[in-house]
């Protein structure tokens, strides 16, 4: 079959990041063509500050080498400027008169520096800064002459006048504004960073507005003219005024532009065949600036270049950090305040420390970071998810590593860190080795550190301290991986909820039937895409999905949690708690029978065994199952277990009946799948000695009936359950809980407690859905019964007289 023709215009970070994406996922649909006006192959814009001050050369930032199209089969051709889109015959046309059809068109042009309409910006000794070109001109300016000026004290000016000063030049800043970055900080933290950057010996002229440019006799500029009249000397004129969409060529083309190249959420323009990414390109109104953004418009656009079309780009927040030796300023979202929002400040001006949050409806909307940044990415993180602060309000300004919940290492600078320190100890990794990493392979996620140099990819715990050295080597070019966009897992760039739903959409109902569609990297995934694809394609389609169960883990499939020596631990079921001197007896037969050498009550109420040989397990299990036990899928991502005190049963504090309504619950939920373990527990009154508070679900009796708590988890960082509702009867228990558990399992990612899910999209979300929407929560409500109706224990269904072969069959290859 013929291959597409695809051609791009422009060889700048976003455009070749979408090429990159294209390639992983469709690498045979498109004959590919590139044309670039520089002559350099695909390079890292961001990283031109530090060759400009010394720190790196510009072989160190070359993204994608001449060898990487070749063996891409991409044919690039660099130094040939578009000129002209035909678009009635579908083909480009360069400066030289080159020629390419295209099927599909993708103007990548990026940007051009804002040059002042001033007298004398034509001079000698006049430039911008934004390419290989203009930092090339910089470096030899600095090595020959002296006297620089600098207009423009945003991002870019001031890492240009850094480079400079660093180099030897007398640096002058100059800018309109009352304070420098006043798009990134506020008056405060602006304030502090011009003192800083002038004990390096850089001077400021602010506000100022440049009238002139005065040119010398051999046609260079020697120095700069003010409108109240001063004048200063000046060799080099930088011009950091600002940026502007480059859209000459789209405009020519007659395609739709405003302030940009507008497109839809597809990053597809009024011409379907031809779409647009990066600082080109005008999404909703805004065009960004920084590479984060431009890196999510690439996936979205190579996904539907790619015809899967189920991606969108719904906007960024951005967050910015400046990269200026020894100074640390970080800020993101909406600083402006308003009408409506909260500021909580923490200032030490002796200690050059300055932190500015902004809250608005229980949430961080902005912030301000000036000296210590180190809870940069948090913040940004909590701002990107929305999620409310409200329990950690008091410790917001003193980090993360004050809530209790974050390891040593994560609470160390990652900037304050030497090159040998160790930062994962799993896999021995070190600060220099990941710095080096993202540098030369040119990484700006995550995903990517992990990939390269397995820091983070075990245990976890350093995963803060990863994402800092992160953040501080590549600066603005970093954002967290957002939780709702964050992808399933190496083998496809897909999201959870991306796969949830296609499983829908499509009515996909097996593993195999989701990676065709969808286009995944590897044949047969792997241990953390599988489970999770697994438990998606029962859980949206029950009674229809094919289950897999060696996409199980081991434990699903042996019934029983594996210990540290191999052994494993049996649980029965014991319904809320309760049991007969039947069960008891048989555990009791059961125990003796294969030397078990720990019996043990749990925290569920239940009875452990703990020590169980693998080859005793199929007939243990056909042992309790004759007495009618039934597992207490103590292993498995389910309903774990219902706890309940004894209740107005026997209790003289008792209010209602904890031990029957326990029973009703578990057995309503017996046999039910969800993204992670569910707790419950029924407390008869408000003294709540079944502990209701820290459970997903937590039911609590009072005179009137119940109240219901959700979100609660007593893990490694304790949740305390936030109230959900009251209610009257027993039904609506059963009625509330099992909505509110059925939206948890419909929308709640594969290994996402029920306290994240609630983080994640919010408790009022949840509310409007099960409380406020009679119909949707008994949908809810009978979704759940329907998944769950007919649900039988496999060992209860199994022939008691079956044989010792099939006995074994569920346990086969229990060590894959």
């Amino acid at each position: 079959m013929r291959k597409l023709k695809l051609v791009m215009v422009g060889n700048g970070m976003a455009g070749v990041r979408t090429i990159e994406e294209i390639l992983k996922i469709a690498p045979d649909m498109y004959d590919i063509t590139v044309f670039g006006a520089e002559p350099h192959p695909n390079y890292n814009r961001i990283l031109l500050s530090p060759v400009l001050a010394g720190e790196m050369t510009i072989q160190d930032i070359i993204l994608n080498d001449l060898d990487w199209y070749k063996d891409n089969n991409i044919d690039l051709r660099v130094g040939k400027k578009i000129t002209t889109i035909d678009r009635k015959n579908r083909k480009v046309i360069a400066d030289d008169g080159t020629e390419a059809e295209y099927d599909r068109l993708l103007i990548a042009t990026g940007s051009n520096p804002f040059i002042l309409p001033i007298p004398g910006k034509d001079l000698k000794g006049v430039i911008s800064y934004r390419d290989i070109a203009d930092t090339d001109a910089m470096i030899a300016t600095a090595a020959t002459h002296k006297h620089a000026v600098v207009i423009g004290a945003g991002l870019l000016g001031l890492e240009a006048a850094n480079g400079l000063a660093i180099r030897g030049m007398d640096v002058t800043i100059v800018h309109i504004g009352e304070w420098i970055m006043e798009r990134q900080l506020d008056k405060t933290a602006g304030l502090m960073l011009q003192k800083a950057l002038e004990a390096k010996g850089m001077k400021f002229k602010l506000p100022a507005q440049t009238a002139e440019l005065v040119g010398g006799e051999d046609g260079r500029v020697k120095s700069v003219k003010f409108k109240d009249g001063e004048e200063i000397p000046a060799d080099l004129v930088v011009m950091a005024a600002g940026i502007r969409p480059n859209t000459e060529l789209a405009e020519k083309a007659g395609l739709h532009c405003n302030r940009g190249i507008v497109v839809n959420d597809t990053m597809q323009t009024y011409d379907p065949r031809i779409y647009s990414v990066g600082e080109c390109a005008n999404h909703r109104g805004i065009a960004y600036g920084l590479v984060a953004p431009l890196f999510e418009q690439a996936k979205v656009a190579a996904n539907h270049l790619a015809m899967y079309g189920i991606g969108r780009y719904q906007g960024s927040v951005t967050s910015t950090k400046l990269k200026v030796t020894g100074i640390d300023v970080f800020s993101a979202g909406d600083f402006s305040g308003g009408e409506g929002t909260e500021d909580l400040i923490l200032s030490d001006p002796g200690m050059g420390i300055y932190k500015r949050v902004i809250i608005k409806n229980d949430k961080i909307v902005g912030a301000v970071m000036y000296g210590d940044t180190v809870d940069g990415s948090w913040y940004f993180q909590l701002l990107k998810d929305a999620q409310g602060i409200h329990e950690i309000r008091d410790h917001l300004l003193f980090g993360k590593s004050n809530l209790g919940d974050v390891g040593h290492k994560g609470q160390n600078s990652a900037a304050s860190l030497p090159d040998t320190a160790e930062v994962c100890g799993c896999n021995g990794v070190c600060k220099g080795t990941i710095v080096k990493t993202i540098k030369e392979k040119g990484i700006f996620t995550l995903e990517d550190v992990r990939k390269h140099t397995k820091a983070s990819s075990s245990c976890g715990s350093c995963t803060g301290l990863v994402e800092q050295i992160l953040a501080s080597t590549i600066g603005g070019a970093y954002t967290p991986a957002d939780s709702n966009t964050k992808a399933v897992c190496g083998c496809t760039d897909h999201s959870h909820g991306e796969v949830r739903k296609t499983i829908v959409d499509l009515h996909l109902i097996s593993i195999p039937q989701v990676m065709e569609s969808m286009g995944w990297k590897t044949p047969n995934g792997c241990a953390t895409c599988r489970p999770a694809l697994n438990y998606y394609v029962t859980s949206s389609w029950p009674h229809e999905a094919i289950d897999d169960p060696q996409s199980r883990f081991i434990n699903e499939r042996a019934h029983a949690n594996i210990q540290k020596d191999g052994t494993y631990s049996v649980v029965p079921r014991m319904w809320g708690g309760l049991t007969t001197p039947n069960e008891l007896r048989a555990i009791a037969d059961a125990a003796e029978k294969y030397k078990v050498p720990t019996v043990k009550v749990t925290g569920g109420q239940r009875i452990d065994l703990l020590g169980v040989k693998k080859d005793d397990l199929p007939k243990m299990w056909d042992d309790l199952a004759k007495a009618g036990m039934v597992s207490g899928h103590a292993y498995g991502k389910s309903l774990r277990t219902v706890k309940t005190c004894v209740g107005a049963e026997h209790c003289r504090f008792g209010t209602q009946l904890s031990m029957s309504m326990g029973v009703k619950l578990e057995k309503m939920l017996f046999g039910m799948y969800s993204p992670h373990k569910v707790k419950l527990a029924v407390s008869g009154c408000p003294r709540n000695c079944a502990e209701a508070g820290i459970k997903d679900v937590g039911v609590i009796g009072v005179d009137s009936g119940y109240e219901l708590y959700v979100g609660g988890n007593g893990g490694i960082k304790t949740e305390v359950a936030e109230f959900f509702c009251k209610v009257k009867t027993d039904d609506e228990v059963m009625e509330y809980s099992g909505a509110f558990i059925q939206l948890y399992r419909e929308e709640g990612f594969y290994l996402e407690r029920t306290v994240h899910y609630m983080q994640r999209v919010g408790l009022d979300y949840i509310k409007a859905k099960v409380l406020e929407d009679a119909p949707n929560r008994k949908a809810l409500y009978e979704r759940l019964l329907y998944t769950l109706q007919g649900y039988k224990d496999p060992w209860l269904e199994r022939s008691t007289s079956a044989g010792e072969a099939e006995l074994k069959k569920p346990f086969e290859d229990l060590t894959v």
